[in-house]
C-alpha cells in the first residue's frame, strides 16, 4: 500500500475526493441496479456491480497512466486526437441508431469487450485540451478574429455540429465550456459575442433543417421541445414522469434518508442508476447525504482552481480549467435536473452514475489535472532542494 501511495503524485486532495466518490458510488449503484434486474429484466444486481467496479478500476488506471504524462505533451496529443475524434463522431452519427423511434446515435460498441462507447465524451475532453493549446499560443499577442477562425472555431463547430443531432445537452454544455475557457484565456469579448450569435443562428438553421427533413433527424426536435415544454408548464411527458418520481424520492428521504438500499422510487425511475441517481441518493441518505455529495464536488472544484492558479505555464492553467470545470458543471446540472431546476438533459453524475465511457472520460480529465499538479510538485521539490543545498547546486553548475 505504501508503494502504491508513493507512486500517486500530484494533488493528494484530488486523489482523495476522486477515490471517495468512486467508493461511495458502489452503494447507490448496487441499490438502483435492482430496477434494471427486476423491472427491466436485465442481468443481475451483482453483475451490474461487478461491471461498475471494472469500469472504475480501468478508470483509475487511466488516471494513473495519464497523470504520469508531462503536461506539455497534451498539446501535441490534442492535435493528433482531434481528427480521430471527428472521424469517430461521423461514424457514430452515421450508424443511425434509434430508440423508440428517436435518433440516438451517441454510442459505438467496442467489439472485444461489448461495452458501448459514447464518442461525444472523448470529443469534449480532446476539444477542451485543443482549445487550451490554441489560447496559450496566442496569449501574449493581439489576435484578429480572421486568424482564429480556421485554427480554433472551425474545429469547435465541426465537433458541435456532429454532436448536436443526437445529443443537444452535451453540445450545449461543451459550447458553454469552450466560451468560458476562451474568456478565461483572454480571448476578446467582442469576438466571443459574435461566436454566440453565430452559434444561435446555426442552431436555428439546424432546427429548420430538421423540421424540413424529419426523415434525417427523426423526432429530435420534438423531443427537445417536449422536454422544455414539460419543464415550463408541467405537461405530461416521459421527462415529467421522471421528474415527478425523482421529487417523490427526494421528499421521502427527509433529513437522514431511509437507509442504504431502502429506496422505493428506484423501481419507478427508468434511469435510477444513471441520470437520476442523485434522487435515489437523497432518498436513501437524506439531505445530509445529498449536501455531503455536493460538498465533495465543490471541494474538487476548489482544488482544480488551486492547481490552475499554481501552474507556472499558461497552457497548464488553461488545460486544468478546461478539463476540470466540465466535471463539476456536469455534476451540478445532474443535481439540478433531479430537483427540477433544469429540464431533463441525460447528463450522468461523474464517478457516481453507472455507465461506460463517461466514467473513463471523467478519469481522463482528472488525470490531466493531476499531471499539471505533479509538475508543480516537482518544481516545488526542486526549489526546496536548491534552497537547502545551494553549494552543491553551484558546484554542479560549475
Amino acid at each position: 500500500m505504501k508503494t502504491i501511495l508513493k507512486n500517486l503524485e500530484g494533488d493528494k486532495a484530488i486523489w482523495a475526493v476522486s477515490a471517495l466518490l468512486a467508493l461511495f458510488s458502489f452503494l447507490p449503484v448496487y441499490s438502483a441496479s435492482s430496477n434494471l434486474v427486476y423491472v427491466v429484466g436485465n442481468g443481475t444486481t451483482m453483475g451490474h456491480l461487478l461491471k461498475h467496479g471494472l469500469l472504475l478500476f480501468l478508470g483509475f488506471g487511466i488516471i494513473y497512466g495519464v497523470h504520469k504524462i508531462p503536461t506539455h505533451f497534451f498539446k501535441g496529443l490534442s492535435i493528433i486526437a482531434l481528427p480521430v475524434v471527428l472521424l469517430l463522431l461521423i461514424y457514430t452519427l452515421a450508424q443511425g441508431t434509434t430508440i423508440d423511434g428517436a435518433n440516438a446515435s451517441r454510442w459505438i460498441r467496442l467489439p472485444l469487450v461489448g461495452i458501448t462507447f459514447q464518442t461525444s465524451n472523448l470529443a469534449a475532453v480532446v476539444l477542451m485540451i485543443y482549445t487550451a493549446r490554441y489560447l496559450s499560443k496566442i496569449k501574449d499577442r493581439k489576435i484578429r478574429f480572421s486568424e482564429s477562425l480556421i485554427p480554433l472555431w472551425l474545429p469547435v463547430f465541426l465537433v458541435l455540429i456532429l454532436i448536436l443531432p443526437a445529443n443537444f445537452s452535451t453540445a450545449a454544455i461543451l459550447f458553454a465550456m469552450v466560451l468560458i475557457l476562451c474568456f478565461l484565456g483572454g480571448y476578446p469579448l467582442k469576438y466571443l459575442s459574435g461566436i454566440v450569435g453565430a452559434g444561435m443562428v446555426s442552431l436555428l438553421l439546424f432546427i429548420l433543417l430538421a423540421k424540413a427533413m424529419p426523415g434525417v433527424f427523426p423526432n429530435r426536435i420534438d423531443t427537445w421541445a417536449s422536454r422544455i415544454e414539460s419543464f415550463w408548464d408541467g405537461t405530461d411527458s416521459e421527462g415529467d414522469y421522471q421528474i415527478e418520481k425523482a421529487k417523490i424520492a427526494i421528499a421521502s428521504g427527509g433529513l437522514v434518508g431511509n437507509g442504504a438500499g431502502k429506496s422505493v422510487m428506484k423501481n419507478f425511475l427508468p434511469q435510477s442508476s444513471s441520470d437520476f441517481i442523485y434522487a435515489i441518493i437523497i432518498e436513501e441518505y437524506g439531505l445530509v447525504g445529498g449536501f455531503s455529495l455536493m460538498f465533495f464536488y465543490l471541494l474538487l472544484l476548489f482544488r482544480i482552481v488551486v492547481v490552475a492558479n499554481a501552474s507556472s505555464s499558461v497552457f497548464g492553467k488553461l488545460v486544468v480549467m478546461g478539463v476540470g470545470l466540465p466535471i463539476v458543471f456536469q455534476a451540478l446540472i445532474n443535481m439540478a435536473v433531479a430537483v427540477e431546476l433544469f429540464p431533463v438533459t441525460g447528463q450522468t453524475l461523474p464517478l457516481i452514475s453507472s455507465g461506460g465511457t463517461s466514467i473513463w472520460m471523467t478519469c481522463l480529465a482528472i488525470g490531466v489535472v493531476l499531471s499539471a499538479s505533479r509538475k508543480q510538485q516537482e518544481s516545488a521539490e526542486m526549489e526546496l532542494k536548491n534552497d537547502e543545498h545551494p553549494l552543491e547546486v553551484l558546484s554542479g553548475q560549475l
